[in-house]
């Protein structure tokens, strides 16, 4: 994503999304606990634009997406969303399910790791949004339920039927889209779906700490590791590796390469600077 923004300044406050920072890391929290953060049109318009504003600032070294209250994300709210899109015409009705997809893309695109901090349920468009970053770490509380198909829609919203099979398999992923069944924790970390299973009530320290870990890392490194697993997921390995040349011939002349060499050299730890 471009670093390049026009005259607008960047946004001081969100009314959907309680965003902090510190050391490099942005965590942004969904704050409607009382309908279990059930996102609203409001609330996928906020994550799209927030999500444009961090990756340009390049000060985000990692971004945490959690959850107020008692789960991470119920889905798109019923009442506010279902009802509202049963009045509207073609052109609208497109213009919202590219929006929500545009949030997918925005997480996958974004130049920084993206840790989804998962307790409770994350259903339908929450289980997307968890599915969408690139670590998921999860409470033994935490259930997955991708329910597109029981509300009468297809089971491949929001880019779930490209990236679940990539993450757990044809079949699973066949399996969880079809049906919409729930799964639980051990399950969702035996398929694949998880990424780490934090303590009981440690899952906001443990993606905090994961987070960290990132963000003391290289930068560029990781945004170009991220940026070549999704941009070679359909590549034949000729264009693949062709792809893994040239990235690596740009960063041989970073200066974290340069770092890493004059640290080995002087028996010390880098000092990455993603750049």
């Amino acid at each position: 994503m471009s670093p390049f923004a026009g005259s607008a300044h960047s946004t001081s406050a969100w009314e959907h999304l309680r965003v902090t920072r510190e050391d490099g890391v942005t965590t942004v929290t969904l704050a409607r606990p009382e309908k279990l953060n059930a996102l609203t049109f409001e609330a996928y318009a906020d994550l799209r634009d927030l999500l444009a504003e961090l990756s340009r600032e390049r000060s985000v070294r990692a971004l945490v997406l959690g959850g107020e209250g008692r789960g991470f994300c119920s889905g798109g709210d019923v009442e506010e969303i279902i009802g509202a899109t049963l009045a509207m015409d073609t052109g609208q009705l497109l213009d919202f399910n590219r929006m929500t997809g545009q949030v997918v893309r925005a997480l996958r695109e974004a130049p920084f790791p993206v840790i989804a901090a998962v307790h409770g349920i994350a259903a339908g468009a929450g289980a997307v949004l968890a599915l969408a970053a690139d670590f998921r770490v999860a409470d033994p509380s935490a259930r997955f339920a991708f329910l597109f198909t029981k509300v009468g829609l297809s089971g491949g919203d929001m880019g779930a039927a490209y990236l679940l099979p990539r993450v757990i398999g044809l079949g699973h992923a066949t399996r969880l889209l079809m049906l919409g069944d729930t799964v639980r924790a051990p399950e969702a970390e035996r398929l694949g779906l998880i990424s780490e299973l934090a303590e009981e009530g440690r899952t906001d320290a443990a993606a905090a700490a994961l987070a960290g870990r990132l963000a003391q890392g290289p930068a560029l490194a990781h945004a170009q590791t991220k940026a070549l697993l999704t941009a070679e997921l359909d590549m034949p390995l000729a264009a693949a590796v062709e792809m893994d040349a040239a990235t690596q011939a740009l960063l041989m002349n970073s200066a974290d390469y340069a770092e890493f060499h004059a640290a080995f050299t002087e028996k010390r730890s880098p000092k990455w600077q993603g750049k």
